[in-house]
């Protein structure tokens, strides 16, 4: 992968952000992975393992595989973002986020396409995997999920530019993860997979509600009609809210239901970071919710290990290997 020329004037104050990382270093494709967000990725998998292991054993080789594939896929997803961004002017010397490869001229947009097809290539190949275990449907939805990543900020009808990044982030990172792992451990998706996959999605959405809150009025000049530019501020913050709300009610309804064990409910313990989380982001504005952003993938990682351990307590208890009650 060849490096980028360097970088103008214009883009000499972004990358005067990360002054360690120089042009075509392994330390520019490390920043472009944005490793802060990958709890959007791995999250899935452990409450999808967790769910598995509630309602049957655990099966390590797809799991381990359905998490690097699961984190190849956002890696992939975010190398299409920086260049595609980029491209479409929506990153700029005005962006308000962190340092983008591309936009800084960290990484050439020829190189970050080809990082792209590398990794996604990589997690094709464990999909092809994952599909000897499972069935042709993995590779189905593994081929969907490359797509969709793509035309989140690319192709004829970027998803991102027309308001249904949040959809798309709910959906896949939520639904598709936690259930699709779910599947290729057990070869079917309990039910309570589906009402798992809930608060793992709001709270990966909510990550986003972050990003396009910040970005809403540079959004608005590149063309980008999130859901923040659409509704505006205060349509933004009552939908982090209730996606906050939602992903706290799920375990108080599991637990309720004695569909599975009281320690479902641990997730409960990372509310007060919730609280303290969503009224910081309804206090500041623009750069200053970059930190906020960060904490909400935070949120959800602590959310999520609790709310994997939580499922998975009674199958710990069992034995090593999660032969966990049906």
């Amino acid at each position: 992968m060849s490096p980028s020329p360097a970088p103008s004037s214009s883009t000499a104050a972004i990358g005067a952000l990360s002054p360690s990382v120089r042009p075509g270093s392994l330390g520019a494709w490390l920043l472009a992975s944005r490793p802060k967000t990958l709890s959007a990725a791995a999250v899935p998998v452990l409450v999808g393992t967790a769910c598995a292991a509630a309602r049957g054993p655990v099966h390590w080789g797809p799991a381990l595989a359905a998490l690097l594939g699961a984190l190849l896929l956002q890696i992939g997803a975010n190398f299409a973002n920086d260049v595609f961004d980029y491209e479409k002017g929506a990153d700029t010397a005005e962006r308000l986020g962190p340092t983008r490869a591309v936009q800084a001229g960290l990484l050439s947009a020829r190189s970050m396409r080809l990082g792209m097809i590398v990794v996604f290539a990589l997690a094709l190949a464990l999909g092809l995997y994952l599909t000897a275990v499972a069935g042709p449907a993995i590779l189905l939805i593994g081929c969907a999920s490359i797509v969709s990543a793509i035309a989140y900020t690319g192709g004829p009808y970027p998803l991102g530019y027309h308001g249904l990044g949040d959809v798309f982030v709910f959906v896949f990172f939520g639904l598709v993860a936690v259930c699709g792992t779910a599947f290729v451990e057990l070869g079917r998706v309990p039910l309570l997979a589906a009402f798992c996959a809930l608060p793992v999605g709001a709270l990966a959405t909510a990550i986003l509600v972050v990003n396009n809150l910040r970005d809403r009025q540079t959004d608005q000049v590149a063309g980008k009609r999130t859901l923040a530019v659409r509704f505006g501020r205060d349509f933004a913050l009552g939908q982090y809210r209730a996606l906050i709300a939602v992903s706290y009610l799920v375990p108080l309804a599991l637990a309720l239901s004695r569909s599975v064990g009281p320690e479902v409910l641990l997730p409960i313990a990372s509310l007060p970071l919730a609280l303290k989380t969503e009224r910081a982001v309804r206090s500041h504005e623009g750069r200053a919710l970059n930190p906020l952003l960060a904490a909400t993938a935070k949120l959800l990682l602590i959310f999520g290990l609790l709310f994997a351990l939580g499922l998975s307590g009674r199958s710990l208890s069992g034995y090593f290997g999660f032969a966990g009650a049906r």
